[in-house]
């Protein structure tokens, strides 16, 4: 699973905005779940930021969002994000030289569920 947020950072508080998003960072990477992360800055224009991070699943992530240091540290960070979604689950993944591997959905048929 995939999770991108996206900001738009004024210059001059691009630097407290980076240390607070290395900060809660650390903290989704200390969560059980987790894969990988990363903090990106547009070349084009460098007002606009992304996090992006990789979870073992859906519910890896939604628990992690409890976690104490995830509420101190990324939650406040999150609240500032673009309003759009968010999270995305993976369909279909091809690494180097490899064939691409198609994953099935794990939505719920019902869209209530």
């Amino acid at each position: 699973m995939l999770v991108l947020n996206r900001f738009v950072v004024p210059t001059e508080t691009q630097d407290s905005f980076a240390e607070r998003a290395h900060a809660a960072l650390a903290a989704l990477a200390a969560s059980t779940g987790y894969r990988s992360g990363r903090l990106t800055r547009a070349l084009d224009d460098p007002a606009y930021w992304t996090l992006v991070t990789e979870w073992e699943s859906v519910g890896a992530y939604r628990r992690a969002l409890g976690g104490f240091d995830v509420k101190v540290h990324a939650t406040p960070l999150l609240s500032e994000s673009l309003d759009e979604p968010s999270a995305f689950e993976t369909l279909a993944s091809a690494g180097p030289g490899e064939a691409v591997h198609v994953a099935a959905s794990d939505r719920a048929a019902e869209p209530w569920r």
